[in-house]
């Protein structure tokens, strides 16, 4: 072989490795763009999947089953409260006990306690502010892509409150990749609650009533001065949805 022959090669060779590693950088280029897109178009779901619900639901009743266990015996129940509860878009929350037992002070100190934050937090004006929305939260998609949760193929997000509440979660929330509907959030409060003195730990499961995301089951843990470790469960059923007519 040549010395001209030999030269051709190793500088054709050169240009067509010069011409992969440009096509490489253009193509992981391509896959950071078309990955920031897909987050923008996975917040703006949330945020429509929200929307959707306030626009689409007038009302709704409910069953939640409250369940206080202590010490870490959560065999045995403290105490236990059955409610049923009327949401309405316009007046908030309002509860009805249908049975009670266990300790009275642990249903009048802390059941009634939430039961009562619960209808604060969801009075016109106040709800806003605990949507789970980029306008609450600072949300970051988390690696990994589509994740299997709760039956579901879903997206994983980051969730760093904007402000301080006791209702905005440091944590992670599970979304359906389709629609942006929640499946599942889980982190510590932002703020110590009046209930619990120390940072509670909360979780929330989500399915789908009547084309709407509503909570299914929900577990609460702290360690209180006046209760010790304790931990609250919710079950929710029954739902009866009153949609919102068209304007």
């Amino acid at each position: 072989m040549s010395t001209q022959t030999r030269a051709g090669k190793i500088l054709a060779t050169a240009c067509a490795l010069l011409a992969s590693h440009f096509l490489l950088c253009y193509a992981s280029s391509g896959m950071a763009c078309a990955q920031q897109l897909d987050t923008n178009q996975i917040l703006q779901k949330i945020n429509a999947a929200v929307r959707a619900r306030l626009d689409g639901i007038q009302g709704y009743t409910d069953f939640e089953q409250y369940v206080v266990y202590r010490n870490g015996d959560e065999t045995h129940p403290a105490a236990e409260m059955r409610v049923k509860t009327t949401y309405n878009r316009d007046t908030g929350k309002s509860y009805q006990i249908q049975s009670a037992s266990g300790s009275t002070l642990i249903r009048d100190l802390l059941l009634n306690a939430i039961l009562q934050n619960e209808k604060q937090v969801n009075e016109p004006g106040i709800r806003e502010g605990a949507w789970i929305t980029t306008g609450n939260y600072k949300m970051t998609v988390k690696p990994g892509g589509i994740v299997p949760m709760d039956g579901r193929n879903c997206v994983a997000l980051t969730l760093e409150p904007r402000r301080r509440a006791p209702y905005l979660l440091y944590g992670t929330l599970w979304v359906d990749a389709r629609d942006g509907s929640i499946v599942r959030i889980e982190g510590t409060g932002s703020k110590s609650s009046s209930i619990f003195s120390g940072p509670t730990t909360m979780m929330r499961q989500y399915v789908i009533v009547n084309g709407f995301a509503q909570a299914s089951h929900a577990r609460a843990e702290a360690d209180g001065s006046l209760f010790g470790r304790t931990v609250v469960t919710i079950d929710y059923s029954d739902y009866q949805i009153q949609p919102r007519q068209a304007h």
